[in-house]
């Protein structure tokens, strides 16, 4: 089917829309907004740019995507927002575009952002995620590949976010949150091992049961953070979701929740 844009919808001139798109009801595209193909808007949805779409990206009423920043050191230059292709965007998420010109808001693909969940300026967000009902994020914050945020999840800016994890609800995050684990609590702790999670994407049991041990290394021990991960490195020197785990904490510059 060719592009459909309602009557009541507002396409700025400045505007590329790739082929299958629909632009449902008021509507607005506003300045350099690149939208991929058979992206769909369904209604009432604002999307700011210079901002680049990939496909088959569905944003609901009232999506605000690729407004400028909130960071007050913003001068007015143009900034930048990059999206993958098939996420859903579900009512009112707000995306924010990145605050200097150097820098950029990137989503990956695949991911799943519902109601009023928000991504800052600056944020690097990966693939396949799910940020539920009003997770949010400050700026500079980093979301890695699978990540679960549950509902009204806030996270400090410059915090980093590992892949395949898990928060609770009202969980508040102020330092790393290492791959692989589940974090729950105001200030967060990290409870456990996404044992779960990590069944349903297919990973070796056996590389599940030594995570557990590097958890109890890392949380349960008396060992500080530094002497654990070089524990761990002698225990497991071959498993490649330890080392994703070790270089992960070896690297956290916030340091990790404890």
């Amino acid at each position: 089917m060719a592009t459909e844009i309602h009557p009541t919808a507002i396409v700025d001139p400045e505007a590329s829309l790739g082929q299958d798109c629909v632009i449902g009801p008021y509507c607005v595209l506003n300045g350099p907004v690149q939208l991929g193909d058979r992206c769909r808007l369904k209604s009432h949805c604002v999307i700011s740019g210079p901002s680049t779409i990939g496909p088959d990206n569905l944003f609901y009423p009232f999506a605000t995507i690729g407004e400028q920043t909130q960071d007050l050191k913003y001068q007015g230059e143009p900034t930048f927002l990059a999206i993958g292709q098939n996420n859903v965007f579900r009512e009112s998420v707000t995306v924010h575009r990145s605050t200097a010109a150097n820098g950029k808001t990137a989503i990956g693909s695949h991911g799943n952002f519902l109601a009023y969940s928000h991504i800052a300026h600056d944020c690097q967000v990966g693939d396949h995620v799910i940020f539920s009902n009003n997770a949010t994020l400050a700026g500079h914050v980093r979301v890695d590949d699978y990540a679960v945020l549950g509902g009204f999840t806030g996270i400090h800016q410059f915090c980093r976010i590992g892949e395949h994890v898990i928060t609770g609800g009202c969980t508040k995050i102020v330092q790393d949150l290492p791959p692989f684990m589940i974090a729950d609590g105001n200030p967060a702790e990290v409870r456990s091992v996404n044992r779960v999670g990590l069944e349903r994407r297919g990973f070796d049991e056996s590389s599940i049961r030594a995570l557990r041990e590097c958890y109890k290394l890392l949380y349960r021990g008396e060992l500080n953070t530094k002497q654990a991960v070089e524990a761990i490195a002698r225990s497991y020197p071959e498993d490649l979701l330890v080392r994703r785990l070790t270089d992960f904490v070896s690297a956290s510059e916030r340091g990790i929740i404890r």
